[in-house]
């Protein structure tokens, strides 16, 4: 199965994507889609849908597996939410089945505690992937970490 894991935002997007043939996971790809924060909001966001339309068409996802937000007060939190639901709408116009998860959750199904610490995360995601090196940036390694959650909770 393959699947698509991402970590939303306006300014940065993770992205990655695992291969889990044969009993085995394997990183296929990963990075972040950047939007410029000096152009229009909804500018930003036709960026982030136009981006991941081709990371779709190149991959072929069966299955996308997205953060879900975290509520807290920041001057982001409303443009964070909006990307996300753009990354949604994309997902679905594509029929790619999308599984959401807390933060949380992620860290429970990969350091076996909700709170977890960000470098055991990602010493779960490079032993789980049979990485030498940590994916960069941070943001790619969380969408990693978050599809790799998605194939634990399939």
């Amino acid at each position: 199965m393959r699947i698509l894991g991402i970590d939303p935002g306006l300014a940065r997007v993770g992205y990655g994507v695992i291969d889990t043939s044969n009993g085995q996971q394997q990183m296929l790809d990963c990075g972040i889609i950047r939007t410029n924060p000096g152009i229009d909001d909804g500018v930003r966001m036709v960026e982030i849908a136009s981006d991941l339309r081709q990371l779709i068409r190149r991959w072929k996802p069966q299955l996308a597996a997205v953060e879900k937000f975290f509520f807290y007060r920041s001057s982001t939190t409303i443009s964070v939410v909006q990307a996300r639901g753009v990354i949604i709408m994309t997902l679905a116009r594509f029929r790619v089945p999308v599984m959401e998860f807390p933060p949380m959750q992620i860290k429970l199904a990969l350091a076996g505690s909700g709170h977890a610490e960000k470098d055991e995360v990602l010493d779960a995601v490079m032993r789980e992937l049979n990485l030498d090196q940590p994916p960069r940036p941070d943001d790619a390694a969380d969408a990693l970490a978050i599809a790799l959650t998605g194939w634990y909770q399939r």
